[in-house]
């Protein structure tokens, strides 16, 4: 579900991102309110579970990479554990492609050190991109 279809979960759903990835709930909910405010088009989805997110991602500019002419980033791709294997991650993105594209907004890129899996949702390798505190490097795929 695009998260505009549910406003007021938007405070939920940026302290679950932040449980998730430990980055600040502010800065998600900050990235989440520019959405749901129309600053930005670049969405944010979410599978309930009745009112449990079960999972989520993001569009966003720059997922922590040092190339931002490979824009806009998928991220924080999660679902939750005990519902994995249902297809829950497979369909967030198409809805995210999908909806991007109805935009006029394509490609997307996304970061990832998974290999395989997000090859059945029609994403692509592109190449390896050096993270953005200088640490290494990690997977960059595209979506057409």
């Amino acid at each position: 579900m695009d998260l505009r279809r549910r406003p007021g979960l938007a405070e939920q759903a940026a302290a679950w991102f932040h449980a998730k990835w430990g980055l600040p709930a502010e800065a998600y909910l900050e990235r989440i309110s520019a959405y749901l405010n129309g600053e930005t088009e670049y969405g944010w989805y979410l599978c309930l579970d009745g009112e449990r997110i079960v999972g989520g991602l993001g569009v966003i500019d720059n997922d922590f990479h040092d190339r931002p002419d490979l824009a806009p980033n998928v991220c924080a791709v999660y679902t939750e554990p005990d519902c994995r294997g249902r297809g829950i991650a497979g369909r967030l993105l198409d809805l995210a492609v999908a909806d991007m594209g109805a935009k006029g907004v394509s490609p997307l890129y996304l970061v990832t050190d998974h290999v395989g899996f997000y090859e059945r949702y029609g994403w692509e390798f592109l190449g390896m991109v050096r993270e953005a505190d200088g640490t290494g490097q990690t997977r960059m795929y595209v979506h057409r």
